[in-house]
């Protein structure tokens, strides 16, 4: 499988590494098409607001992944990597970290380029393993804090940025 994943040569014992914050920018920006695995139909899940803010705030084509699902906000989901449309170019993992390798396998199958596993899940030998196939890897990182981080929106769905502006303020008198 050919994909831009950092070969074993790029880390002088093969050893996968935590990319910086520029290579997240560039995964992100190269992709094209999203897969969330472990996507959930309830509002109050972190899956749904990750998928609300990217169907709303970015280009990327989404697709869900559940198998105990049909639809989640109109869209169809799907029971398996092995049933989109397409090869996505990341697979965003809401799963427990003893799923993920098989979830990497799936992902290898399936001819994704980028596992990303969420904010809070703690898998670096899954990590580790999809850089071994060829893989990127992204773990313990929020797709919707990056792609708002490095595209501007941070702000949208309550984060502070703390950005200071230098426009003046029209205030009601």
């Amino acid at each position: 499988m050919t994909t831009t994943a950092e070969t074993p040569a790029d880390h002088p014992n093969g050893l996968w590494e935590a990319p910086s914050a520029a290579r997240r920018l560039q995964l992100l920006r190269n992709a094209e098409s999203i897969a969330i695995v472990g996507a959930s139909d309830k509002p109050s899940r972190a899956s749904y607001f990750v998928a609300t803010y990217l169907l709303s705030s970015s280009t990327l084509r989404v697709y869900f992944i559940n198998p105990r699902l049909k639809e989640i906000l109109g869209h169809p989901v799907y029971a398996s990597l092995k049933d989109l449309p397409e090869a996505p170019d990341i697979v965003d993992v809401f799963r427990k970290p003893d799923d993920i390798p098989a979830i990497v396998d799936e992902a290898a199958e399936a001819g994704a380029k980028t596992i990303w596993i969420q904010l809070g899940i703690h898998a670096p030998v899954a990590a580790q393993y999809a850089h071994d196939l060829g893989l990127n890897a992204v773990e313990n990182r929020c797709v919707k804090i990056e792609h708002g981080r490095f595209h501007g929106g941070l702000h949208l769905g309550g984060f502070d940025t703390g950005v200071i502006s230098a426009k003046r303020q029209i205030l009601d008198a």
